[in-house]
């Protein structure tokens, strides 16, 4: 029997893929689970029209992210720290802290798309990229200074 995988199934497949299986795996197992469709002309049909509509999301959230990667790309964030003798920090700056300076400015951006390979634990200027997007990554620059 011919089916269309609704989720990716070990051993068997991707979502999206037609595959052939024995009759009984799909009418017992994978359709009564919604993991599969049968592979009717209406099923494909649908299957090209979730495709079609999942391509033009994606393109439209790489543009947005794009657009937005190059708002970013003029941004400066600085970073008010105490510091105690010879210009040592107490703590320590990190993406939850950026996230809360983006947001002041008006940038609302998702800490976990960050990318800080370490705390910053000293003054001074840094670049810190920031993920918007799995194609997309723009860079801003973080200042750290004295409170």
């Amino acid at each position: 029997m011919k089916i269309i995988l609704r989720q990716s199934v070990e051993r068997l497949g991707e979502a999206g893929e037609v595959v052939t299986v024995k009759d009984g795996y799909a009418r017992n197992y994978l359709i009564p689970k919604q993991l599969a469709y049968p592979a009717t002309p209406s099923y494909i049909k649908m299957l090209e029209e979730e495709r079609r509509q999942k391509q033009h999301r994606l393109q439209k959230e790489k543009r947005m992210a794009e657009e937005l990667a190059e708002k970013l790309k003029k941004v400066s964030v600085t970073i008010p720290v105490r510091v105690g003798e010879e210009d040592r920090m107490f703590g320590s700056v990190t993406t939850q802290d950026i996230a809360a300076a983006l947001k002041e400015q008006g940038y609302d951006i998702d800490r976990r798309k960050i990318l800080l390979d370490e705390p910053i634990k000293e003054l001074g200027i840094y670049p810190v990229s920031i993920k918007l997007h799995p194609e997309v990554e723009a860079s801003i620059k973080v200042w750290v200074v004295k409170e």
